[in-house]
């Protein structure tokens, strides 16, 4: 009876411990976050490193994008749900092409309604429409506008440059990131009714080079 006993006490322990290790990985509950992250992606970091395999709605011909929208993603104070269950269609084509403008890839958009709009509790017109309000909510510096040339920065000044022009932004809540020496994106912490906020856990991973390249459109 002891034995019965305890071997049921683990099993409810090891139970409850799975949904909090899944939501640390992944999953969730749609609508159940507590802010969001808006990740700006400076376009020519994203081409370049595509190598031979670029999208073409994004990358090449006269393509001159600067900062363009990668996403809006739910976030827990530690982790982030993905992937959540929902019931209902998939973005319409039309949905998607209304998004092209701050997000120039129909591939992109339909992969982040899958792994964070999902999570958003909202249905895929009214995600796309948060993804916008999240994208007009933010004034992109005038020095980073366009991706006509190419420049060395620290990540230090493209993070003043984004508090310096949005009122009530802080440093605590927008971290600069990187890869192979080159900006990479902004990602700009946001509550869920789209108002500037801190975020350790981001803040923390932001970008530790001392300088950074931004390519500039076409450059590579």
């Amino acid at each position: 009876m002891r034995v019965f006993a305890l071997l049921a006490c683990l099993f409810m322990l090891a139970s409850s411990a799975v949904p909090a290790a899944a939501q640390g990985r992944g999953g969730g509950r749609a609508g159940d976050f507590d802010f969001y992250v808006l990740a700006l992606s400076w376009s020519p970091t994203y081409c370049a490193n595509k190598g031979d395999r670029p999208d073409g709605a994004q990358c090449g011909g006269n393509k001159s994008f600067a900062f363009v929208t990668h996403g809006l993603w739910p976030q827990y104070e530690r982790g982030f749900p993905s992937d959540c269950f929902v019931t209902g269609r998939n973005p319409t084509r039309a949905q998607v092409d209304e998004l092209l403008d701050i997000m120039p890839s129909p591939g992109l958009i339909r992969y982040q309604w899958r792994k964070h709009g999902t999570c958003s509790g909202l249905d895929p017109r009214g995600y796309f429409e948060q993804v916008r309000a999240a994208y007009e909510k933010v004034v992109i510096p005038t020095e980073f506008q366009q991706a006509t040339d190419q420049r060395d920065v620290s990540p230090a000044e493209v993070e003043r440059a984004f508090v310096d022009a949005n009122r009530g932004m802080k440093p605590s809540g927008v971290a600069v990131s990187c890869v192979r020496g080159d900006l990479q994106e902004v990602r700009i912490c946001l509550s869920k009714d789209l108002e500037f906020r801190p975020c350790a856990e981001v803040d923390r991973r932001a970008c530790r080079a001392s300088r950074v390249s931004l390519p500039a459109a076409g450059t590579r």
